[in-house]
């Protein structure tokens, strides 16, 4: 029992440090979200062909909402699979808050940034421009030149004050920190930090792999982990980096929702986890 409060209270102490930055960076993210939410749904629906260049601006700013925003969009034939391809790589979730909560990973939090700026903008324009011709329609879906009824998924909660809903989210994520923290020290304290590097040193080149896949659940908490473990520094820049760029958060469980044809949603998926992969295994090639 001793050992259990005593990696209890490591997490717990080491999860409040966090809450001040994470409710200030969730009000903004409210804030802008409220503000402008039409804005970027009209934003991406007006873009066409060369949507994925707003696609891969707006889904670097860290909300979930947005990716679940685009899947509806692709799902209606609003947007290309490029734009959505686009806002899911550049789709941060969880994973800038929890860094902007810790100033000593500002210089690593502009990198990712930047990183998944640039792969959902080269992977939009891959998908859209170069390769328009090689898949068919039927495969390709998205963007036919009309709009079908568009159904949001959710509401923005513009039914709480902002400071509610802003405090709602800082202590959801709280949560997930929390015992992520926890799951992380046991283990940690169980197996030992040295042996659970050599399992993932030992992984080799599979890493970012293994880390894409783990990014494909549709849910905020695979980015928790997968930041959790960079922190700790269970998994490498290069690895982190290929699962947050196949995270697209609640993104792929609404497509699946959404979007009847069963073959474009696996397509898609099977599409993310490989440009995740890959993305990873670049930047591990050059040292990342």
């Amino acid at each position: 029992m001793e050992f259990l409060w005593d990696v209890g209270l490591d997490a717990l102490m080491d999860s409040l440090k966090m809450l001040p930055f994470l409710y200030v960076a969730y009000w903004l993210i409210e804030a802008v979200e409220r503000s402008h939410g039409a804005r970027i749904e009209r934003i991406l629906a007006q873009g066409g062909k060369w949507g994925f260049l707003a696609g891969g601006v707006l889904g670097c700013l860290p909300q979930c909402g947005f990716s679940a925003m685009a899947a509806n969009l692709y799902a209606s034939r609003v947007i290309s699979l490029g734009t959505l391809m686009a806002v899911f790589v550049a789709t941060s979730d969880e994973a800038v808050p929890m860094l902007l909560s810790m100033p000593q990973y500002w210089p690593q939090l502009l990198l990712l940034l930047a990183l998944k700026l640039l792969f959902a903008l080269a992977a939009g324009f891959l998908l859209d421009v170069v390769l328009l011709r090689i898949f068919p329609a039927s495969l390709r879906g998205g963007y036919k030149g009309h709009a079908e009824e568009v159904d949001c998924f959710g509401e923005h909660g513009e039914e709480k004050s902002i400071w509610v809903a802003a405090l709602w989210h800082t202590l959801n994520i709280f949560v997930f920190i929390l015992l992520f923290s926890f799951g992380i020290g046991l283990v940690v304290e169980l197996v030992g930090e040295e042996a659970i590097s050599g399992f993932l040193l030992g992984m080799g080149f599979l890493r970012p792999l293994a880390a894409a896949l783990i990014g494909l659940v549709p849910n905020c908490a695979a980015s928790v982990l997968l930041t959790q473990l960079y922190l700790t520094g269970a998994l490498p820049f290069s690895s982190a980096v290929a699962g947050l760029c196949s995270g697209a958060g609640v993104g792929l469980a609404v497509l699946f929702r959404t979007n009847r044809n069963l073959r474009q949603n696996i397509f898609i998926a099977a599409q993310l986890w490989a440009l995740g992969a890959v993305i990873g295994l670049i930047l591990q090639g050059i040292g990342l």
